[in-house]
């Protein structure tokens, strides 16, 4: 097994925990510290440094698209799940009904729901982008303020009230 590394990223919204091997990113998550505890350091790998950059352009509204290497371990039917979330544009939404029709099994809602929440590559893989059928904001891992909060960064509306 791979080596384990965990640099930490402030946001306006809280700390991200980025976690990773040598080759790729596995996990990023809000944490529940309120400050960095794992800085970026000389020996972080360069996947990680790659995240951290691209998290801090994300945050700063001058990047929609990632590209530094990650890994997503999970079922197929949560892999199929979580590549049609890439599929959602920056700044738009999708439902649960959605995503199950983009993978071909439209009675899925409640097993696209529970892949759903089990993405560890938050805002890469954007299951916040992901509200109820009736427009409502649906469960977020993060917390549904962070998900509002995202969700408005990427329209465009960066000051909310935290």
């Amino acid at each position: 097994m791979s080596k384990l590394f965990q640099i930490d990223y402030q946001t306006p919204i809280g700390v991200l925990e980025i976690v990773g091997t040598d080759e790729a990113v596995n996990s990023i998550l809000f944490g529940e510290q309120d400050v960095v505890v794992h800085p970026l350091t000389e020996e972080t790998p360069m996947a990680l440094k790659e995240c951290y950059v691209q998290m801090d352009e994300y945050f700063k509204g001058e990047r929609r698209e990632f590209s530094f290497p990650s890994i997503s371990i999970g079922t197929e039917f949560q892999k199929s799940v979580w590549h049609a979330l890439t599929t959602i544009p920056y700044g738009e939404t999708g439902s649960y009904k959605d995503i199950a029709l983009s993978i071909g099994n439209e009675k899925a809602n409640r097993a696209v729901g529970s892949a759903n929440g089990k993405n560890k590559l938050s805002i890469v893989v954007p299951c916040h982008r992901i509200i109820g059928s009736d427009g409502k904001l649906t469960g977020y891992a993060g917390g549904l303020w962070r998900k509002e909060w995202l969700l408005a960064h990427e329209r465009g509306i960066t000051r909310l009230p935290i």
